[in-house]
């Protein structure tokens, strides 16, 4: 299936909107693992083994996540394009 070219003022639209969605996604990642497995108050310079644990843990249930939303997502507009389609 052939994807419909985009003029470049709106290929470059979508760019900068799918940039700024991965940042704001890496920002959120980044606030809710550092909240959740480092605590406050830092008593080492380098991360420990269990908070070294949690963030891996944390960061691969997190793009896990996005992953299966942005699947369910891409699902769901084909399904409308289709039934677009077999309105016209």
């Amino acid at each position: 299936m052939a994807m419909p070219q985009l003029d470049p003022s709106k290929m470059q639209l979508v760019q900068e909107l799918e940039i700024e969605m991965m940042s704001d996604m890496y920002n959120r990642l980044t606030s809710a693992c550092h909240r959740k497995c480092i605590p406050p108050k830092y008593h080492e310079v380098e991360l420990g083994k269990g908070e070294s644990v949690c963030l891996d843990r944390c960061v691969a249930k997190y793009l896990d996540v996005h992953e299966r939303i942005g699947k369910k997502l891409s699902s769901m507009s084909m399904q409308e394009d289709e039934t677009a389609k077999k309105m016209a």
